[in-house]
């Protein structure tokens, strides 16, 4: 983990979050750094960064070119890989529209997001590819992932990247990403999840963050704040509908 906060400093330091910074080449609201890309068109969803853990070669690994990425359940790693994240059950549903609000389907969105200890796989963890997978929007532009609830690390809101390709053949050659952005957890839920066994850590990162200070969500997250429903012990589940210029 330290490791990560040197690299987020260094590359905040250098002007550089919007390209490689925690981000996109992801109840009430509360907490979160400084220094986003710059949004989108008015009613498309904002544009962020990558973050320097997007796992689709441009810094490092590639998980888009191994078989099997394209998958609904993220939870545990594949290919020639093994291991599965534990933590809260969290299922993310997104909704891929146009700005007019017209479902897309047939549109791919890859996911990806930390583990219940902060830490990303194939970087901080390298033996891993859990917690990342692409999934192609249904007839109503829908799309949905099984994974875990991601923890609150140093120095950023909890969060979840995400990019949306035109389909599934650009989304596993990594290229020509029509949106790159970030799903925001509300705090209200936030603060439940993290009081379970295994999310010590993110306690104390949870209250030394806001919404109004992190470097993504700080000019504003209303149009990345997703809808929680569940409960912890029986699983969450976090909704938020995309909007994308095509």
């Amino acid at each position: 983990m330290l490791g990560r906060r040197r690299m987020l400093g260094l590359l905040a330091g250098a002007g550089l979050l919007t390209a490689a910074g925690c981000g996109g080449p992801g109840g009430p609201p509360a907490a979160g750094g400084g220094g986003s890309v710059a949004h989108g068109a008015e009613g498309e969803i904002p544009q962020e960064t990558a973050g320097p853990y997007p796992g689709d070669e441009s810094n490092g690994p590639n998980v888009l070119a191994e078989s099997g990425v394209v998958r609904q359940d993220i939870r545990s790693s594949f290919g020639s890989l093994s291991g599965t994240a534990e933590g809260v059950p969290l299922t993310i549903d997104m909704t891929i529209t146009d700005v007019s609000g017209a479902a897309l389907p047939g549109a791919a969105v890859y996911v990806w997001h930390c583990n219940r200890s902060g830490g990303y796989s194939l970087y901080d963890i390298e033996d891993q590819n859990y917690l990342r997978g692409v999934q192609v929007a249904d007839d109503t532009g829908k799309v949905r992932f099984t994974s875990i609830f991601p923890a609150a690390y140093a120095g950023r809101w909890p969060h979840i990247h995400f990019e949306v390709f035109s389909a599934a053949d650009q989304a596993t050659m990594g290229q020509n990403a029509i949106t790159t952005s970030q799903i925001a957890l509300p705090e209200a839920i936030c603060r439940e999840v993290y009081a379970t066994a295994g999310y010590e850590d993110s306690v104390g990162n949870l209250a030394e963050t806001s919404l109004a200070s992190d470097n993504v969500f700080s000019d504003g997250a209303d149009s990345q704040l997703a809808t929680v429903t569940g409960s912890v012990a029986a699983g969450l589940t976090a909704a938020l509908t995309v909007p994308v210029a095509p």
